[in-house]
């Protein structure tokens, strides 16, 4: 079985650009990048991104469509658009998969046709799909009692104080998916177990995004290993199985102070993710002669 392939998202490089997590990347020896489509120029210009690709000769893995909420008005507003697009610029670069996140409440179409929509352009395109876990995003969260902006949502039909912001559920495995997204930050944040979690997506389970939690209210992306989640032990489930989707660093290094000091975290990471998904030759592979 091959090896795993280790991805960095560029979101992870923040408040550097996306030319900086190519940069880094190929420094350190990724196997590849997770595009994340924002509100960076660069990131929503396929045709610089290809190549970025080819000048630092690292692959990009899989694309991030544009459903955070800072991304709300990233090519355009229409959700539907905005993912079809994104299973294009997958296509164009060669990526595998498109990581999404579930429809917000608000979005009353898309979160009717969400279903049909993912699995229609997975047919139509052979990129899988892969439906993100979330964790509880309230209104009152989002954006504090009182705020025109929360009332502006609530008139759209929108979440009211106390109310989920999706519309779908934030365990994709509760509405069911040709394809999985298990994001172990969202699990702390969300207060759930990531290895039961883990074993419900089984064989859907085609990404995974590396990080860590404390449980805190806000997601924390930490690095593996400095939260409480089983980062390690999902990584050797990972490598024991016939997984064969890519595993991306999505971490925090916002504190970093400087450019070295960055890199060291990303490499820190990035040997974090190395040890714990080595695959051992397995024995009916190891070229064993019988005696």
């Amino acid at each position: 079985m091959r090896d795993i392939p280790i991805g960095l998202s560029t979101a992870s490089v923040y408040p550097q650009n996306t030319e900086a997590a190519f940069a880094y990347a190929a420094e350190l020896g990724y196997d590849g990048v997770e595009l994340m489509v924002w509100g960076e120029p660069v990131s929503q210009d396929i045709g610089h991104v290809e190549y970025l690709s080819e000048r630092y000769q690292v692959p990009v893995l899989s694309v991030h469509a544009p459903c955070l909420l800072i991304s709300q008005r990233v090519w355009g507003r229409d959700p539907v658009v905005k993912l079809a697009r994104a299973v294009r610029a997958a296509e164009d670069l060669g990526a595998a998969t498109v990581v999404v996140h579930p429809p917000f409440r608000w979005q009353r179409y898309y979160v009717a046709a969400f279903d049909d929509i993912v699995g229609e352009l997975e047919d139509d395109s052979g990129v899988a799909i892969a439906v993100e876990n979330m964790f509880p995003m309230r209104a009152d969260r989002l954006f504090g009692a009182g705020d025109r902006s929360a009332q502006r949502l609530r008139d759209r039909g929108g979440p009211g104080p106390g109310m989920s912001a999706f519309g779908k559920s934030i365990d994709p495995t509760d509405d069911g998916y040709a394809n999985y997204t298990l994001d172990l930050s969202h699990t702390a944040t969300a207060g759930v177990d990531a290895l039961a979690m883990f074993e419900r997506m089984a064989g859907g389970l085609t990404h995974l995004h590396l990080a860590d939690g404390d449980g805190a209210a806000t997601d924390e992306h930490l690095l593996p290993g400095d939260g409480g989640q089983p980062c390690a032990e999902v990584c050797r489930r990972l490598a024991a199985s016939d997984f064969d989707g890519a595993v991306v660093l999505e971490v925090t290094t916002s504190s970093a102070r400087t450019k070295p000091e960055r890199g060291a975290l990303l490499a820190r990471s990035l040997d974090f993710a190395r040890q714990h998904l080595k695959r051992e030759l397995r024995p009916e592979h190891a070229g064993h002669i019988p005696s």
